[in-house]
This record gives C-alpha cells, sequence and structure tokens, in this order.
C-alpha cells in the first residue's frame, strides 16, 4: 500500500494496526481472490451470449405505461433471465416489491387447500414465518388451510434423509429449500448438495414441486440450483442479480406451466405476464443484470476478507475463512451486544450515504426480536449494497453481505473493526 492511500485511510478513521492487519490478510488472499475472477468472468461471458442470443437492443429500454402492453423489452428481459438460469420461462418485475414477496407468490401460486408445504433444511428466514403461518398473521397461508413441516438438518450440516422421508406426506405438494443461511448459524447449500436434495425427494416422490429460495446466492457459483433440478428459483433484484442498480423488484424462473401460475397470482388469473408496465426501469434492469457477476465477486471477496480477519482474532465465523463459498453472506459471532451495535455503527460510518448517522436496534416488521441494520445504500434495503445486520439475541451474530466493489467491502469490514477496536471490545 502506498503511503498517500495509507494516509487517507488514516484520515477516514482506519488505525496503522487495522490497516497493517487488512494489508496482511488481503495478500494472504491473493490467489483465492484470482479464482474469484475466474468465476465471475465465466458468468459474465454466460449473460453476455445469452443478451446476444437474445437480441438485446436500446428499443428494449423504451417504458411502458399502464398495462405494459407490448413491452417487448419486459419480455426479452425475462427471456435472458430464462436462458442464463437454465429454464423454461422467468417472471422478472418490478411488481415483485422484493425477494419475501417473490416467494409469497411463488409459494401461493402453486399451493391449494390441504396441500403441505415441507423445508428440509429447517426454519426458514425470519420474514417468512408470517407467509407460512408459522407465526400468526392475517391472509398466511395457514389461513388458506395450507399445512406446513420442516425437518432440521443433523448436527453436522447434512441432510436428514430418513427424517425427510418419513415427512413426505401424500398432500405434500411443494419442497422449498434455503439456499442461504438466514439469521441461522447452518451452513449455506452450494448448488451440488441443492441437487443432490432434489435428487433424493424426487426419488420419494417425482411429482413433488421443488423451490429454492435463491437469494444470495446467484453467480458465486458457475450454475444455478434450477439447472440441478429445481421447478422453480426465486430471488431479489436488491441482491446480486440486480447487479447494485436495480431499485426494486424480484424474479422467479423456472419450468414454463408454473412461471404462468406465478404470473396469474402475481397479476390477475386470464392476465398473466400480458400486463406490468416497466416504467422505465428496463435499460436498469438489463444493465445491473449484465454487471450482476463481477459486483457479486467483489461482495464475495469481502465476505471471505471478513471471515479470515475475524476468525484470526478469535471469533466464531460461518462460514470459516478457508472452505469454499456458495452465497454472499458471512456470519460473525460476536457475543456481545455492545460488539453487535459497534460492528454495524463501523459498517455505517464506512458508507457513501447515511455515514453521518447511527443505527439503533428496533423492533422491524417481521421479525420476532430487535434488530439492528447498518446500509448506507444507495437503494434502500440493497443486500448487494455493503450492509450487516443482526437479531439482538445471542449469540449476538452479525450478518455481513455486500459491497458494490471489493475496495469498499474491504473499507467497510475493516471500519466494522475499528470501532469494536475503538470501544475496547477487541485488541488487534
Amino acid at each position: 500500500m502506498g503511503d498517500t492511500l495509507r494516509a487517507l485511510y488514516q484520515q477516514m478513521g482506519l488505525s496503522p494496526a487495522v490497516i497493517d492487519l487488512g494489508e496482511r490478510t488481503g495478500e494472504k488472499l491473493s490467489e483465492r481472490f484470482r479464482r474469484i475472477d475466474r468465476r465471475a468472468e465465466y458468468n459474465q461471458m454466460k449473460v453476455l451470449q445469452a443478451m446476444r442470443e437474445c437480441r438485446v437492443n436500446a428499443g428494449h429500454f423504451a417504458s411502458s405505461t399502464g398495462y405494459g402492453y407490448n413491452d417487448d423489452g419486459r419480455d426479452t428481459l425475462e427471456q435472458v433471465y430464462a436462458k442464463v438460469f437454465g429454464c423454461e420461462d422467468a417472471l422478472v418485475r418490478a411488481q415483485l416489491t422484493c425477494g419475501t414477496h417473490a416467494l409469497h407468490v411463488a409459494l401461493s401460486a402453486i399451493l391449494r387447500p390441504g396441500d403441505e408445504l415441507l423445508s428440509p433444511v429447517g426454519k426458514p428466514y425470519d420474514t417468512l414465518e408470517e407467509v407460512i403461518g408459522i407465526r400468526e398473521s392475517a391472509c398466511s397461508l395457514k389461513e388458506f388451510g395450507i399445512s406446513y413441516r420442516q425437518v432440521e438438518l443433523l448436527p453436522d450440516g447434512s441432510f436428514d434423509c430418513e427424517g425427510i422421508r418419513q415427512a413426505m406426506r401424500p398432500n405434500t405438494r411443494m419442497v422449498t429449500i434455503q439456499r442461504s443461511k438466514g439469521y441461522d448459524s447452518r451452513p449455506t447449500l452450494s448448488v451440488d448438495r441443492i441437487g443432490e436434495l432434489i435428487h433424493f425427494i424426487k426419488e420419494i416422490r417425482p411429482d413433488v414441486i421443488c423451490m429454492v429460495d435463491n437469494c444470495y446466492g446467484e453467480f458465486v457459483e458457475e450454475r444455478e440450483p434450477s439447472q440441478v433440478g429445481a421447478d422453480m428459483i426465486v430471488g431479489s433484484l436488491i441482491k446480486n442479480p440486480g447487479g447494485g442498480l436495480a431499485p426494486v423488484g424480484g424474479y422467479i424462473a423456472g419450468r414454463k406451466e408454473l412461471i404462468e401460475k406465478c404470473a396469474y397470482r402475481l397479476t390477475s388469473p386470464g392476465l398473466g405476464k400480458e400486463v406490468g408496465a416497466s416504467l422505465g426501469l428496463n435499460q436498469t434492469f438489463f444493465q445491473g443484470f449484465f454487471m450482476a457477476p463481477v459486483v457479486t465477486a467483489g461482495a464475495l471477496k469481502a465476505a471471505i476478507f471478513a471471515a479470515n480477519i475475524f476468525e484470526e482474532l478469535g471469533f466464531g465465523v460461518i462460514p470459516d475463512g478457508s472452505v469454499s463459498r456458495h452465497d454472499i453472506i458471512q456470519a460473525v459471532e460476536l457475543k456481545s451486544p455492545e460488539a453487535l451495535i459497534a460492528f454495524c455503527e463501523g459498517i455505517q460510518a464506512a458508507a457513501p450515504v447515511d455515514s453521518y448517522v447511527s443505527p439503533e436496534p428496533w423492533a422491524m416488521p417481521g421479525y420476532d426480536s430487535d434488530v439492528i441494520m447498518a446500509a448506507g445504500a444507495f437503494v434502500q434495503g440493497s443486500s448487494i449494497e455493503l450492509s450487516a445486520d443482526g437479531p439482538l439475541r445471542p449469540p449476538y451474530t452479525v450478518f455481513f453481505q455486500g459491497g458494490l466493489t471489493w475496495n469498499h467491502g474491504r473499507f467497510g469490514i475493516l471500519m466494522a473493526l475499528q470501532r469494536m477496536v475503538d470501544k475496547g471490545l477487541v485488541d488487534v
């Protein structure tokens, strides 16, 4: 690191000891980061090839309003998504307000009263609990007579195959598989492991629909779950596939007849994909998807960097600093509410937006305990941008993700550490 950059980092609040630790860690990871860059290049070319094959042109960036009939750009974008993810069809819409909404649309489009939803990987992400009815909520699936059961992973993180076999009932209509860990300590699932699980389930019941919550996992590997047997994959555009540019939106991709039902649920029976104005967002959605592999690679480097930094300092990290990665989320067990708050304060201080504010825990809708969130983002709630959050409950785990560039992600991690150092919570 040059003297001028070092001086700038010190001016921005980093101590020499924290800077030196960051330098040593970065040098140790240089070969691993080169491998991530090669994977990003593959995924970038995959997206580019899909855009070439779909003959994307400037006319596709035109805006539509009202009903959105004959929006060729919107329809072409969905063809691009389907090609990249190896699916028959896709629904990519600004009207899908977030990942939870996209998952709710997918679930309610397929499940009918009397059906059962099974999770073979334990509890889903907190915001889905009310969707399903695990926690009581108006208009939950439970209210419509749809039951739910889950099978926990075994202590070593492997699938409880016998438990899954026993949990499969005649009315089990859909299996939902959450790729990422959410606010949990279990391992994130690789695409290969998801494929093995789907194969096992299909051997028991070939007719069961397997849906994968793909949030935080897109472009981390060279394949997606739809390419190893998933009938549907679901995600948010303000996470990986939006490339940090999409201001809103979600996607559902998979088998054509299932996507058609999802479109009917999103809009109306009889209308489906024919309506839904793009409102001038097509160009941003195309460009964000084009940038997504490189942006995701930067976020992945930041997560690995964080794991190695905090593991060296004696904190529990999930995953650890050496294992292969399958999403962009890094969990760090900080052991105290003070450390969790300090970490998030550092992330906020490193942000390009609202760096001067201090995040505080609050009763966030959809969660069962106070949550602290740090995110100085260009897009509200964008998890592909530098952010950190966690529920204030033992073991006080922070979940770090994002960074539109590797340089910013690196700085954010060092600022989080610096804030903990300044408060006497850790020594460097």
